[in-house]
Parts: C-alpha cells; sequence; structure tokens
C-alpha cells in the first residue's frame, strides 16, 4: 500500500513539472518549487525514514528551531512551511502555500484560486496535492491538465476580455473562473452578448459628486456613439455627463471605494480627469459593464490605429494606476506649508486630490521623461520649511520644481521608483501633444 501510494506521488509530480501545469490554471500565480519529497512535506516519518537516513537522530535534531515569534517554544519542521527553509539542515526547500487541483475540471491552481473553486462546489472539487492520491485521480490529472484545459475553457475568449493576474482584485479572478467553468462563456459566442454587442445599458450605484451619498444611475455606453453616458433621472432626455470612449478608463476600487463591486471610471474633460465611482450590487453585471468598456476601446482603436494589432492594442484598453497614497505637497514658492493629499500616478499624469474619492484633482502634473529634463530626486532642498514627514521627493520638470514629502522611508522609495519608471521610458509622439496642452492647477 505504501509502494502504491509513493508510485501515485512520483507520478503526480511528473504531472505537475509539464510546462503547461507549472502556473496556475487561473492566474498565472507560478508554480511553488516542487521536489518529489516536497509533495509529503509536514509528514516528517516520510521525510526521514530511519532507513534512509543513517544521521536520523542528528536530522531530528536539526529539525526543531526557535520559532520566529521568540516564545521559546521548539517548533518541528514539518510545520515550518512559512519559514521556507529548514535552518540547519539540507531538507528540500519548503514554500509557504501547497498547489492544489480541481478533480472534477483537471486544473491545477494557487491556494487563493482554490478558495474560489471552493465557492463552485457544484462545478469544482478540489484538493491539495499535499495529500494521499488514488491512482485514478491521477490519471484524471495526466489525461486533462492546464494546457487541455485552456483549450476547451478558453478557446474563445475575445481578445478585449481582462484576464485577471494573481495581482487583481478577488472580483475579477472569481468572476473570470465562474466565466471559464460555470457559464462556459468561453465555448459559446452568444453567452458573450452582455459586453460584446457594441450597446450596453443598465443602472449603477454612483457616487456623489458633492455630497458623497451614491444614488442609482442610468448608465448608457454605446460604441456608434463613441460615449459612455449617465442620466441623473430615470426618464431624462439629456445626460448628465458624456464621457468619450478615446480618454475612457476604468480600474477596480474595492478598498478605495469600500465595496467589493467598486469601479473607478475616469474620463478627460477640459484635459482634466474627472473621476466617477460607482458599484453593483451583482458581480457579474459589474464585471460585464467593465469589459464592455474594455470592448468599446478596442474597437475605438481599431479604427484609429488600423495597422496595429491585438497584442499591440490590448494593453491599451484599460490601466490600473502605478501608484496611490497620501503625501505631503507645497507651493510654487516652496514657502507655502505643506498640506497631505491623496496622490494618484495615472501612466504620465500626477494627480493630488484632498480626498480620494473626490472628483476632480486639485492639481495635475505631467511627468515627461530623462531625455526632455524631467528628473526626480530623494530629498528636499535645504531651505525646505514646513513639511511633517521627513521622507522628501523632489520632482524637476523644465517648468519647475514640485516638493512632495511622505511619512515613512518605504513610501518614498515606492514613490520614486514610480516616477523612475515613468521617466525612463521615452515618450511617445501623441505625449508630446499631451505635455504642449497639459493645464496645472496649482
Amino acid at each position: 500500500m505504501a509502494l502504491e501510494a509513493d508510485g501515485n506521488k512520483l507520478r503526480l509530480q511528473d504531472v505537475l513539472e509539464k510546462p503547461s501545469n507549472e502556473t496556475c490554471a487561473d492566474c498565472g500565480n507560478p508554480a511553488q518549487q516542487r521536489r518529489s519529497s516536497d509533495l509529503c512535506k509536514g509528514r516528517t516519518d516520510e521525510l526521514f525514514p530511519a532507513e534512509r537516513n543513517q544521521q536520523s537522530s542528528e536530522a531530528v535534531g536539526k529539525m526543531f528551531v526557535e520559532t520566529p515569534k521568540k516564545t521559546g517554544k521548539k517548533t518541528p519542521a514539518g510545520s515550518l512551511m512559512e519559514m521556507g527553509s529548514f535552518v540547519g539542515s539540507s531538507v528540500p526547500y519548503m514554500t509557504v502555500e501547497p498547489d492544489w487541483a480541481s478533480l472534477t475540471l483537471g486544473v491545477f491552481v494557487c491556494q487563493a484560486c482554490s478558495l474560489l473553486h471552493r465557492s463552485i462546489p457544484h462545478i469544482s472539487q478540489v484538493k491539495s496535492v499535499q495529500d494521499t492520491w488514488e491512482e485514478s485521480e491521477v490519471e484524471l490529472m495526466a489525461a486533462m491538465g492546464n494546457g487541455a484545459a485552456k483549450a476547451k475553457y478558453e478557446q474563445k475568449v475575445p481578445a478585449f476580455y481582462y484576464r485577471p493576474t494573481h495581482t487583481d482584485c478577488k472580483l475579477l479572478r472569481e468572476q473570470w473562473i465562474r466565466a471559464k467553468y460555470e457559464r462556459n462563456e468561453f465555448e459559446f459566442i452568444e453567452k458573450q452578448e452582455p459586453y460584446s454587442a457594441g450597446y450596453r445599458e443598465g443602472f449603477l450605484w454612483k457616487r456623489g459628486r458633492d455630497n458623497g451619498q451614491f444614488l442609482s444611475r442610468k448608465f448608457v455606453l454605446s460604441e456608434r456613439e463613441g460615449a459612455l453616458k449617465y442620466f441623473n433621472k430615470q426618464d431624462a432626455r439629456d445626460p448628465k455627463a458624456v464621457m468619450k470612449i478615446e480618454t475612457l478608463n476604468a480600474t477596480f476600487q474595492p478598498a478605495k471605494i469600500g465595496n467589493p463591486c467598486g469601479l473607478q471610471i475616469t474620463y478627460l474633460k477640459d484635459n482634466s480627469t474627472r473621476n466617477i465611482f460607482v458599484y453593483h450590487s451583482d458581480a457579474k453585471e459589474m464585471v460585464d459593464w467593465f469589459n464592455a468598456i474594455r470592448a468599446a476601446r478596442f474597437h475605438y482603436l481599431q479604427v484609429a490605429f488600423p495597422g496595429a494589432s491585438d497584442e499591440e492594442l490590448v494593453p491599451k484598453l484599460t490601466r490600473n494606476f502605478m501608484k496611490e497614497g497620501f503625501m505631503e505637497k507645497t507651493g510654487p514658492k516652496h514657502t507655502e506649508g505643506f498640506k497631505k493629499r491623496w496622490f494618484t500616478m495615472d501612466d504620465r499624469r500626477l494627480m493630488y486630490f484632498k480626498d480620494p474619492l473626490d472628483a476632480y484633482a486639485r492639481g495635475e502634473v505631467f511627468i515627461g521623461s530623462k531625455e526632455n529634463s524631467y528628473t526626480v530626486l530623494a530629498g528636499l532642498p535645504p531651505s525646505t520649511q514646513g513639511y511633517h514627514w521627513n521622507h522628501g521627493i523632489t520632482i524637476v520638470t523644465p517648468d519647475r520644481k514640485f516638493l512632495f514629502a511622505c511619512e515613512t522611508e518605504a513610501e518614498q522609495r515606492d514613490w520614486i521608483a514610480a516616477f523612475q519608471r515613468v521617466i525612463n521610458r521615452p515618450m511617445r509622439p501623441q505625449e508630446y501633444a499631451v505635455e504642449a496642452h497639459f493645464k496645472h492647477k496649482p
């Protein structure tokens, strides 16, 4: 029986090491480092069988180390997966999370996605690769695997449809999993109509610009009109706002908005950024709106850039902000007192707000490239006064210097890295036009 179990583990290890199975089938999260002995981690009797280890007593002695919390207790090596490796021994590297598999779908997934699979038990039954496997289960996984599953469940994914990664919010990852395995949207094109039709209308909860209350508003997305519109009243003939698809962007912001389905929509109005915060109580409905916006953007860009490939256009459909957070800033004279503001880095636009959910930025700064005399420096000029946070940043532009202060050194490093990524990137022709027409509000 033990020999059969060992054989199944080795066979499963072979299946896991196929290139198509090295990342999570749903979010692309890289697989953990695997060794055949890792499949029984946590079981010291299997990791160190006496007949295979002539120095078993010495090895067992090394299997106990001080716990990270300094409790004074000893912890067996089998429960130290979170520490990454065994201290003072040559035990193979142990990783933080085990890999998981869906026995019904035949895919290998990461731990985070396995939790989402558990929400659809009628579709997917998950099992840890660390458990004991039957031969029939191993053969099932060998017959399917991530490559074959992708060919089946993702065969007709539209180019514009957002494929979430392990860094995306739970909402996007869960609806991607449900779309593939529960609704079979990418096997039957007719199931893609909600976001592929070129027209969509419905009601979303929208945050009021002035009072901050969320009220139900009618939204209409029309590719033919090239715009997303919303109406303050259900029977209103004229829209309250018209957002051109040309400058439209959407990014999920559940934490900032305070709702798991929270979506931030931005567009340019008189060359300034306007924010709209919306949500829907139904997760599928909100993700359908998001992908409908991406579809509209995709078809707009296909017309605007007829020679561009899908691979070139897809990254331009929607974008997440490079970085957001609080910093202090001073005015153009550098003698004004520093004020705490919420900053958003959206590609080359650095915007600052009094509140993270403000509709309009108090000011916007264009961040160009180093070839055009833009630089970022750690620290503030020696004569600077009035700041409360000690970790300064100076942005040098052709026109002036912008002074900021961060609360922590870690935040300072992250902001400098974000600025540097943009500054190191050469400007595209259309970005020169943006720079020329840019309006900064001091």
